[in-house]
């Protein structure tokens, strides 16, 4: 009898909130503040932890220091840096406002 082995994942990075990405959150008009905490806990929260640097919605930005990358989700960008296994969620800004 053959045995199959399961892939086990892990996660090989933490997630750090910064006060200014929460404040991010707090000041979004309500439907948008439930609409991407749903998104964060749901689907990027786990990507991120899974893989940082490659996705559909994410970007590699050019021309920051420390490298930054950006996460859009619908009309927000979402911006990050990673340093070791920990992710800081840096930023949360209106696709309009978030290259200024």
């Amino acid at each position: 009898m053959l045995k199959t082995k399961k892939a086990v994942i892990l996660s090989n990075y933490k997630i750090f909130e910064t006060n200014e990405f929460i404040k991010c959150i707090e000041i979004l008009p309500r439907k948008d503040n439930e609409l991407i905490k749903k998104k964060l806990l749901g689907y990027v929260y786990p990507q991120l932890k899974q893989e940082p640097h490659f996705g559909t919605n994410i970007k590699k930005l050019h021309g920051y220091e420390p490298d930054t990358w950006r996460y859009r989700i619908g009309k927000y960008r979402i911006f990050y840096i990673i340093e070791k296994q920990v992710i800081s969620m840096i930023s949360l800004d209106h696709r309009k406002d978030a290259y200024k």
